[in-house]
């Protein structure tokens, strides 16, 4: 391989201008949740993490890159960057990755992470010669830490407030170190909240410096509706221009930071065009398992109303056809029974063959990856059955969740999702 490191415009500011980036929707999931997230919106305008206009299937996110590569001819590097964590979302990770590098061998790869569940994948993104790595670290103090964050997931439990700012933290620094071990280049991102945490990042940095990180960026928060710190004070540019300067003393610091989607695509800063969405939208279209042969959509819901069943959580499935004056219920079917490890899913795949889709309002990576492999489609939405129905046999994307849409025609995506 004939990787350049140097023309990655996110560790590099000499080449921002003439380097381009593309970051793939793969991961929709997180496994942790921060008090100045909010993943609810999708405003075409409104540039920040956790918003995506349409989620890619690995094989879509291909189909993607190889038209992008061709209308962005100094397309650099991709990455994954959610619009969850791409370590809730592990297979469709690796497999994003492993897809990309066998078809562009010579193309920068990198990811973006809360570091949480990173560490067992570590070795694996080495072999694939993923080269660059951004964790998101905020605080090394567990009482400061837990004001940043509401709740951490690990191993299946829920751990709110110091206990999951412990677990994040030691998982953090073993993420860390694992990743240095194999020689990756490490990115920090930390979200700088006036009176939380803006005190602590000169004590933070001057830890993950001995802890080997190569780069610093830090963000001022972006106060997001419907978050915890939704009308939190912005930072001044000399008041986050002074933090920066005082971490350069032990990290080398980003300073030309765009906040990007994770459908970001383009030199930074730059807005994601027209064309570019239209590709996105049609690659999230394709679908192979989208033909005739696979008549019916199956569905998790409580009611026959509604989508609003994880797929662990469904003991029976609504199964749906389309008919000319709209869509009927054909039947509904019991799900194998609980406890049945893997072979569930592939008992699964058996009952649901003929179904092009399942409709689900969760979906857990290790059932989706049997599932996928199996020819079988799972689309997330929480919403109106009918609603995703149509969508799904019009062929137009679905949104996981579907997220709230208050943009009008005058939308600037200044902040909040409706400008």
């Amino acid at each position: 391989m004939k990787l350049n490191l140097e023309n990655h415009p996110c560790f590099n500011d000499k080449v921002r201008h003439t380097h381009a980036r593309l970051h793939l929707p793969v991961a929709p999931r997180c496994n942790i949740q921060c008090k100045y997230c909010n993943r609810k919106f999708d405003c075409v305008n409104e540039s920040r993490p956790g918003v995506s206009s349409n989620l890619l299937s690995p094989e879509q996110a291909l189909h993607y890159v190889k038209q992008m590569v061709v209308k962005v001819p100094n397309l650099s590097v991709v990455g994954i960057a959610g619009p969850g964590d791409p370590f809730a979302n592990p297979d469709e990770t690796m497999e994003t990755l492993m897809l990309i590098r066998n078809e562009f061998p010579d193309m920068l790869l990198c990811v973006s992470s809360n570091g949480l569940m990173i560490e067992p994948y570590v070795k694996e993104l080495a072999e694939l010669q993923v080269s660059h790595i951004t964790l998101t670290i905020n605080a090394i103090d567990p009482e400061i830490s837990a004001q940043l964050y509401s709740w951490v997931r690990f191993q299946k439990r829920m751990y709110p407030g110091q206990d999951g700012a412990r677990i994040l933290l030691a998982q953090q620094y073993k993420a860390l170190k694992a990743l240095k071990a194999v020689g990756l280049t490490v990115k920090i991102n930390t979200i700088v909240v006036p009176g939380v945490n803006d005190h602590h990042v000169y004590e933070l940095t001057k830890e993950l410096a001995n802890h080997g990180a190569d780069i610093q960026n830090c963000i001022p928060v972006y106060p997001v509706d419907g978050t915890p710190f939704e009308k939190v004070r912005k930072l001044a540019p000399k008041e986050i221009n002074a933090v920066r300067s005082l971490a350069a003393a032990f990290i080398p610091q980003m300073r030309h930071c765009g906040r990007c989607r994770a459908d970001a695509v383009g030199l930074i800063g730059q807005a994601m065009s027209a064309d570019a969405l239209a590709t996105l939208s049609e690659s999230a279209r394709m679908t192979a398992t989208h033909s005739s042969d696979k008549p019916y959509v199956a569905v998790g819901t409580m009611e026959g109303a509604l989508v609003n069943l994880h797929l662990g959580d469904a003991d029976e499935f609504f199964i749906f056809a389309k008919e000319i004056d709209g869509f009927e219920l054909i039947e509904i079917r019991k799900a194998p029974q609980r406890g049945g490890g893997d072979q569930r899913w592939r008992d699964l795949a058996g009952l649901l063959n003929d179904c092009r889709t399942i409709l689900v309002s969760g979906v857990g990576s290790k059932p989706g990856a049997i599932l996928g492999k199996m020819g079988i489609t799972i689309e997330v939405m929480e919403g109106l059955i009918e609603d995703g129905l149509d969508a799904i046999y019009s062929g137009r994307p679905i949104r996981a969740p579907l997220r709230e849409r208050t943009c009008g025609d005058g939308c600037a995506g200044d902040r909040m999702g409706c400008g």
